[in-house]
């Protein structure tokens, strides 16, 4: 639990984006890239990830943010941002990444990290994209 102008709260999101007709792109030197380049971002407004999981065709982040910072908002700087970049230094990544974002209240913060935290499990064992 945090505090903002004697609030008290305690906001997660998981953010999910993926690249147009969900390509596989996002591995090897442009994974690393994104990691990093999320992180920053992350580092840059004072945002804590909770979990990260960047898949060939799609990300899973959970980040904790401030109350002053509205879902599309988060979503939008990590988005924005590591678009402008990585179209930057790749080429082939030009097209449009789409994403979705939505709010955990309905389940547990630990649920949403288990889950993200499972992404590779789960698509080893066949069980589709998420």
């Amino acid at each position: 639990m945090r505090t903002f102008l004697g609030v008290a709260y305690d906001l997660g999101y998981h953010v999910v984006w993926c690249p147009k007709y969900r390509r596989p792109v996002l591995g090897g030197r442009v994974k690393d890239r994104l990691e990093e380049l999320i992180r920053a971002r992350a580092d840059e407004h004072g945002w804590e990830i909770v979990a990260l999981e960047v898949m060939p065709e799609h990300v899973h982040l959970f980040v904790k943010a401030h109350p002053k910072n509205s879902p599309s908002y988060v979503a939008g700087q990590f988005k924005g941002f590591t678009s402008h970049h990585l179209r930057a230094e790749f080429g082939h990544l030009r097209s449009q990444l789409p994403y979705f974002v939505a709010t955990v209240g309905a389940v547990s913060d630990e649920t949403v990290q288990r889950y993200i935290d499972t992404q590779e499990e789960r698509r080893s064992r066949g069980g589709g994209r998420a």
